[in-house]
């Protein structure tokens, strides 16, 4: 009998998804699969419908200005949406602060406006526990400081940072405040108004409960960003340039209608079930694995010497052994699906010393992993260890080598 497969990569994309948002998907794709409010018959205005209640939705659910939901502009995922936002606000002889813990959605964007743009970056490095450090930002803003993007929650460590604090800082000074959501929209609480927030990015893929190929940023009224991209909008169609109102400012061609009922699917689901109450089994899955990972030989645990403000996201290594090598021995013998490698942030595993041996394993608990799950994952990084102690006593008598 086939063994079933222990999901632990929840931090690339949550699987499976609630049942609702499959159905949801389904049907209205059946019943209302067409372009949204372009055209004047019951079917288009249907479908324009939901994209607007969804607007407000989330523009509500990231605690963003609640009076103009068209600010919430929606894309293909949260990297799309960098790609927005990113070379929108800033332009030549800025000067942009970022961190060390940020995806390459991130770090690409600005190191290309940096070569060929006259752009200039900062990036702050993270503490012993995982942490950017307000003060640390405070001390590196300049007079031409025009952004600070922070990822909220590290998809490699699964730190979350003290975003109101940065917030708080970027305000006083009046500097634009970026958050990436990617890893926290839908696990914990975000309230863009309260943390001093200006741009919010998120994706849907991801514990908002979506599917993928929807993402997008939320953006508040005292913000603008330059337009970066031009098309089709299917509003005043004989206007040579592309419309300045927002959404359409930020939004191209056909929307992912398909995305965006899967997203609506997993509003209902996540208030149904309470982000908080999410938050908490996932949590109390992560404590379950980190407690049992420390008591294995020769497994070292990265940032976590105390889960609190932390994601249910955990990277270890084996000494001795490539990441890429447990993971697939995780996945082969044992039916355990992880990420290995870098991640997608480099500069992560540069600070962390991971770099130079391909990055780290990473497990990342979702909302409908269970106790027997991490209970097998533990048993399985265990049998590896013992695996390589033997192998390391009787090389003769190893297991077959694993090749990246």
């Amino acid at each position: 009998m086939e063994r079933p497969l222990i999901y632990l990569d929840n931090a690339a994309t949550v699987w499976p998804k609630p049942e609702n948002v499959y159905h949801f998907m389904l049907d209205f794709y059946r019943s209302t699969g067409v372009n949204p409010g372009r055209s004047g018959y019951d079917l288009a205005q249907e479908a324009g419908s939901l994209l607007d209640r969804l607007r407000a939705r989330l523009t509500k659910f990231f605690g963003g200005d609640v009076d103009a939901p068209e600010r919430l502009c929606f894309g293909y995922n949260a990297t799309d949406a960098m790609n927005l936002v990113i070379p929108g606000l800033l332009s030549r002889g800025d000067h942009v602060i970022t961190t060390n813990l940020e995806h390459n959605s991130v770090i690409r964007p600005i190191n290309h406006l940096v070569r060929e743009e006259g752009v200039e970056a900062t990036y702050i490095p993270f503490n012993t526990q995982g942490f950017v450090e307000p003060d640390a930002i405070r001390k590196a803003i300049r007079g031409n400081t025009r952004a600070v993007i922070v990822n909220h929650g590290s998809n490699v460590i699964g730190t979350i940072q003290p975003i109101a604090e940065i917030g708080r800082i970027c305000r006083e000074r009046g500097i634009t405040f970026v958050i990436d959501t990617a890893q926290t929209a839908g696990v914990i609480p975000i309230n863009m108004k309260e943390m001093n927030v200006d741009v919010l990015v998120f994706t849907g893929h991801k514990a908002l409960m979506g599917a993928m190929g929807i993402g997008g940023f939320c953006i508040r009224k005292h913000v603008n960003l330059r337009r970066t991209r031009a098309g089709g909008t299917g509003v005043r169609s004989a206007d040579p340039y592309h419309i300045e109102e927002y959404p359409w400012r930020m939004e191209f061609g056909t929307p992912n209608m398909v995305g965006i009922a899967a997203l609506w699917a997993g509003q209902e689901w996540l208030d149904e079930k309470g982000i908080g109450n999410v938050y908490a089994h996932e949590m109390k899955l992560a404590r379950r694995l980190v407690d049992g990972l420390r008591k294995i030989d020769k497994v070292r645990v990265y940032c976590c010497e105390s889960l609190e403000d932390h994601l249910s996201t955990v990277s270890m290594n084996i000494d001795g052994m490539d990441a890429a090598n447990v993971g697939v021995m995780l996945d082969v013998d044992h039916g355990v699906a992880t990420r290995t490698g870098l991640h997608c942030a480099p500069l992560v595993h540069e600070q962390l010393g991971t770099a130079n041996i391909h990055g780290s394993v990473r497990f990342s608990i979702g909302a409908f992993n269970t106790e027997e799950e991490i209970d097998a994952t533990i048993k399985g990084v265990e049998a590896i260890s013992r695996w390589l102690d033997t192998r390391r006593s009787r090389p003769a008598a190893g297991a077959p080598a694993v090749s990246n």
